[in-house]
């Protein structure tokens, strides 16, 4: 019983805080969002899945509001890889079954929105049976040779699939996502690039199978199939805490070694990496305690000057502005504005580096989700800047009146 008031105690606080920070307009009585950011020289992002193909209400506010796209798993390669289709290859190269993801880039191309493509090679719940021989759960690990093989192949049709099947809707990949490790153990002491070893205990499968030059290989055979499809695609490196000192050395150190891993014609070294995704987790995780401080809104904006020194573009891929309490609500808008106000200052003075913002949930997460720890944790319950139910918050407003100050100063 007492657990049962809690919760229905929890839930009516919930709603009263979230009608405390609603917006008296709805999401389409707003210009569009992504209009204003587009003033600025970057494009605003925002995540679904395949299930919110079914949410009208949430793809309507997408398409009015957002012009970039990230579909949160259906583009990875432990959702496209086919294990009896890729047994049954006469070629002995992988097979993927591209129908779920083809629906969601479908609609991203009818509405008339870009697509981030993520991500290509990522080790994290990657499927064992793609480094096995004969692609069997139960036979011995292929070869290196067979391995590389595989890897380019996986990466040539994934990309040519979607360029030739929805021309120019996907207009960028994370080639390679999360290789960096945090932690001493997580990589060899020796490298320069931390590229990781472990992850949660379990081996890197691309590390150990592909070889320790997987990360460049991976850009190498992604540059080549653009270029071969003559596709104006750019090519991200991806990873968390990228504006931590930590990541931002071997980052950088990563970013020299895969443009100086292969090279052209007149024996120059080739450029294969376009950009650096940062996907900008703000804030402590899972508490409130580091949230909304004002102190990471200058790391950021420092970690874009650096990247954008070596790359010529720079995107934050997946952000969360982290809020685990109700009453932090004008915090949470104050900070958000004042985060967009630095993106806009870095591309008026700077030559644009910033092409995208893209935001990983941009609804609130309901109370009772609070034990879906990962969602819950990871974007924080109030971190967005819609309610659950797609109504416009203060934190939407605060956004939107950053964007569009100068244009009314002007007029």
């Amino acid at each position: 019983m007492k657990r049962f008031i809690l919760v229905f105690l929890t839930l009516v606080l919930s709603v009263s805080g979230c009608l405390a920070e609603e917006s008296a307009k709805n999401y389409d009585e707003f210009g569009s969002l992504y209009a204003l950011a587009e003033q600025y020289g970057f494009r605003l992002g925002a995540c679904f899945s395949y299930d919110q193909l079914r949410d009208k209400s949430y793809l309507n506010v997408m398409a009015r509001h957002f012009n970039s796209i990230t579909c949160t798993n259906e583009t990875k390669a432990y959702s496209l890889l086919d294990q009896k289709a890729s047994r049954r290859s006469k070629d002995g190269m992988p097979r993927m079954d591209f129908s779920n993801a083809d629906r969601m880039i479908s609609w991203a191309q009818k509405n008339g929105v870009g697509v981030r493509g993520h991500v290509l090679v990522w080790d994290a719940y990657m499927t064992g049976w793609f480094f096995r021989e004969d692609y069997a759960d139960n036979k011995p690990i292929a070869s290196q040779e067979v391995m590389r093989e595989r890897l380019k192949s996986y990466i040539e049709q994934v990309i040519t699939h979607f360029e030739e099947k929805f021309p120019g809707v996907i207009y960028c990949w994370d080639v390679v996502n999360e290789a960096i490790g945090d932690n001493p153990g997580e990589y060899d002491a020796g490298d320069a690039r931390h590229i990781r070893t472990v992850r949660s205990g379990q081996r890197n499968p691309f590390l150990d199978y592909v070889g320790d030059d997987y990360v460049e290989y991976a850009f190498l055979c992604a540059s080549d199939t653009v270029k071969a499809l003559g596709a104006d695609i750019k090519l991200f490196y991806n990873d968390y805490n990228m504006f931590m000192n930590s990541k931002i050395t071997p980052a950088c150190k990563l970013i020299d070694s895969i443009n100086h891993y292969a090279l052209d014609e007149n024996g120059e070294y080739r450029t294969l990496i376009d950009g650096i995704g940062m996907q900008g987790y703000i804030g402590g995780y899972g508490e409130q305690p580091g949230c909304l401080n004002d102190a990471d809104i200058g790391r950021i904006e420092k970690a874009i000057r650096t990247y954008a020194a070596r790359v010529d573009e720079v995107q934050i891929t997946e952000m969360a502005v982290r809020n685990y309490e109700l009453d932090k609500a004008k915090e949470h808008a104050a900070f958000y504005g004042k985060l967009f106000e630095m993106f806009k200052s870095i591309n008026t003075q700077e030559s644009a580096p910033l092409t995208a913002v893209c935001i990983w949930g941009i609804n609130d997460i309901p109370v009772m989700n609070q034990w879906n720890y990962y969602s819950w944790k990871l974007n924080s319950p109030y971190g967005g800047l819609l309610t659950e139910k797609n109504r416009i918050k203060t934190s939407f407003e605060s956004v939107y009146a950053a964007l569009q100050k100068d244009e009314a100063q002007s007029s």
